[in-house]
């Protein structure tokens, strides 16, 4: 019965990024649907004709049925997005898929004027209305929804969480304030300590040993006290962590059940989201969790909201896998977003032959990157910013560098980023006021297709923002600059920041990243991948299907999955004849925690066991896969090796801590068969730049591409929802797969 209604439901893949939120579903008859749209839940379009003041019609890339639009604020561009005053009208009616009707007049208005169309709800579920049609007055159908999100991360950086109290064990107060001691900048003279997340912290009169044993009870009494007064001064989410509370989480669960019973909205305790040793990453995690527990809990509650009852909702974790809503933590939100492009970019790679990839995921705010030799490389503590967070999460590296990234000159030089022009304005060409760009860097030097664009396209505007930088310059005593020489000079800064990113995650950890091939895509992930992979002597890059769209197919193949971990501290000589055990019973719980979530036995499982080691008296571990007919010691040297260089002579292994990961089979099916058109069509050409070059480049289609029919570079290649452009030097091939395979011609490679 089950599987007669999830075949009778849409399948639906929403990946929220800070631009753009990108959908991928398919219908009950197969069908596959696609869109995009601004994450600040807006469509884009042109005014078109005026019926009369109140009535026009609309020039758009998308198209939508009668009455979709009602209810919509449209806005001019130019305008502030929060501002619902004269220059903003109420979509009152939509009698033909391109006519609205308005409840007042627009003041000034003129035919070719852009325009959004603002809507109330969360961006997944206007994608959702999109790809299936459904007018906002409509319910959705019934759906198995996907969704990944940068919504935490963005809080957190923005500092836009809950206000939180902080509760300690008495005397531990400062533990956050005081941290690691570690300065963030060694040579600077001044170090501005980040404000904390905590609006206050309560010491909790309470003790436990080491063992776990309780050496002061917990004053009820004094806690109440305390918490009473916070919720007069308006706190509502509560991060509890208390020392030794990994041992026993008795005093915890006390205070949690104080907390929830006075009325605390949100409580997180250590040894629930993190219960291993360290208090202060213990601590910090639990903050995190607290801080962020509003906002991702009451997004989640909205998106669900629109759902049918008879609708599903899972969410991505940073490890890569699929969780139910119900059970999705705040701190495991804040790599979902990139996680579902890794986990789409290594099962496009393997379709098309590639297993050692670097995923190279170019958006508008920020390129992720990721090193993937046949499986995920995983870390357990990872820095948001600044703070630091105890969960799984894929090894994900991050640059502030995307199609969004401003361009600027400061006086002294050009920069970019990383301050990122967002949804709103956006990159000038978008015309609503935007600064200059990566992305009108890119449509200035004739490597992007303005038709192309799903929005509007205002190059004038870019045009302008340059002679402004050009001026700066001459001013600065730079009489004869080339605004040629300034374009391409700003997108090898980009380029350097972003080949820096993949060296961090592959150099740095003693990879070349020459052996790998770079597997390029988001929005913007094809225009940089020739550049970036030069920089890098890597002489093969893939654009896998759908590349604009890819974290959003990423999360169709995305296995639901559930880690289980336990802390050992004990030296391998005493662990070996207990690790297959404690492997059995870690994975034991992670398998009951897919059959709660009524993933059926009968489904695959994928299962790997992380042990984690490292010298005694050593801080740091290091991770090894556990496998019983391996020479543990052995690989744990041979990777300690790779990274430092160097084996000690001697010195006594720890088992720090065992993880257990247990996944179900993801499905393998494709959306849609591959191959380019019957008849192909010529390319049109247009003028470019390359390496301080104009010329006329061929623009094709790419589906139009046959297999294994080369394409020589220059040239650019566009699609629905990307532009790949092939840089002088490369040569590009359509594989079977789908995917777009790129080779460095061999005599001009580094």
């Amino acid at each position: 019965m089950k599987k007669e209604l999830e075949k009778a439901q849409w399948r639906v893949w929403v990946d929220t990024g800070g631009t753009f939120t990108d959908c991928l579903a398919v219908d009950p008859e197969g069908a596959v649907h696609r869109a995009k749209v601004l994450s600040n839940s807006c469509l884009r379009a042109r005014l078109g004709e005026m019926i009369t003041p109140c009535s026009w019609t609309l020039d758009s890339a998308w198209s939508v049925p009668a009455h979709f639009l009602t209810g919509a604020l449209l806005q001019p561009l130019r305008t502030s997005e929060d501002d619902a005053g004269a220059m903003n009208a109420r979509v009152i009616a939509q009698p033909h898929p391109c006519r609205v009707e308005l409840d007042r007049p627009l003041p000034d208005a003129r035919s070719g004027q852009a325009v959004n169309l603002r809507f109330r709800e969360q961006a997944p579920c206007l994608a959702a209305r999109l790809v299936t049609a459904t007018p906002s007055q409509t319910p959705l159908p019934p759906m198995s929804m996907r969704l990944a999100t940068t919504r935490g991360t963005n809080a957190l950086l923005e500092r836009r969480g809950g206000k939180t109290a902080l509760f300690l064990t008495q005397g531990l107060g400062d533990l956050l304030v005081i941290g690691t001691q570690q300065r963030p900048d060694l040579f600077s003279l001044r170090i501005e300590k980040p404000r904390p997340l905590s609006a206050c912290v309560v010491e909790v009169h309470e003790r436990l040993d080491a063992d776990g044993q309780v050496v002061t009870p917990l004053d009820v009494d004094a806690l109440r006290h305390e918490a009473r007064e916070l919720l007069a001064r308006g706190v509502q989410c509560a991060a509890v962590a208390l020392m030794h509370a990994y041992r026993n989480p008795v005093h915890e669960l006390a205070v949690r059940d104080v907390l929830v019973e006075l009325g605390f909205e949100f409580v997180s305790c250590s040894s629930m989201v993190a219960p291993l040793i360290k208090i202060l990453p213990r601590a910090q995690t639990t903050l995190v969790d607290a801080y962020l527990a509003p906002v991702i809990q009451n997004y989640v509650r909205d998106v669900e909201a629109a759902l049918d009852a008879n609708s599903s909702l899972r969410v991505m974790t940073s490890a890569g896998g699929m969780i139910a809503s119900n059970a999705f933590l705040p701190k495991d939100s804040l790599l979902s977003g990139p996680a579902g492009g890794v986990v789409g970019a290594q099962a496009s790679a393997e379709a098309a032959g590639q297993t050692k990839i670097v995923s190279f995921d170019m958006g508008g705010t920020s390129t992720d990157v990721a090193r993937i030799d046949r499986d995920f490389e995983y870390v357990f503590e990872h820095r948001v910013g600044d703070a630091t967070v105890v969960a799984p999460a894929l090894a994900v590296e991050s640059v502030a560098a995307g199609g969004g990234s401003i361009c600027r000159f400061d006086g002294y030089r050009l920069r970019v980023g990383p301050e990122s022009a967002g949804a709103h304005p956006g990159p000038a060409c978008y015309g609503a006021g935007g600064p200059l760009t990566v992305t009108d860097v890119n449509l200035l030097l004739g490597r992007l297709v303005p038709d192309r664009f799903e929005i509007p396209i205002d190059g004038e505007a870019a045009s302008a923002l340059l002679d402004d930088v050009l001026f700066r310059l001459r001013e600065a005593g730079q009489p004869a600059v080339d605004s040629t020489r300034v374009l391409e000079g700003f997108l090898q800064i980009a380029n350097e920041r972003m080949a820096d990113a993949v060296r961090r995650i592959s150099l740095r950890k003693g990879y070349d990243p020459s052996e790998h091939a770079l597997v390029a895509f988001g929005g913007a992930g094809g225009q940089a991948a020739c550049a970036v992979a030069t920089l890098l002597n890597m002489g093969t890059i893939v654009v896998p299907k759908d590349a604009g769209l890819l974290s959003a197919r990423g999360l169709g193949r995305a296995r639901i999955q559930r880690f289980a971990q336990r802390q050992l501290l004990t030296s391998l000589a005493e662990a070996r004849s207990a690790l297959e055990r404690w492997r059995d019973e870690l994975a034991e719980r992670a398998e009951s925690a897919l059959l709660a979530e009524q993933v059926p036995a009968s489904t695959g499982r994928h299962r790997r066991t992380i042990v984690h080691m490292r010298f005694r008296g050593q801080d740091t571990t290091v991770a090894v896969d556990f496998d019983p007919s391996l020479d543990l010691e052995e690989a744990f040297l041979a990777r300690y090796e790779s990274l430092y260089g160097y084996r000690p002579a001697d010195g006594e292994l720890e088992v720090e801590s065992m993880r257990v990961v247990v996944a179900a089979d993801a499905d393998a099916s494709d959306l849609e068969p591959v191959g380019g058109d019957a008849a192909v069509s010529a390319p049109t050409t247009q003028r470019a730049c390359f390496h301080d070059r104009w010329s006329a480049v061929p623009v094709v289609e790419r589906n139009t591409l046959r297999v294994d029919t080369p394409l020589v570079g220059p040239a650019i290649v566009v699609e629905a929802h990307g532009t790949t452009v092939v840089e002088p030097g490369w040569t590009l091939e359509l594989h079977r797969s789908g995917a777009l395979l790129l080779r460095k011609t061999p005599d001009i490679r580094r």
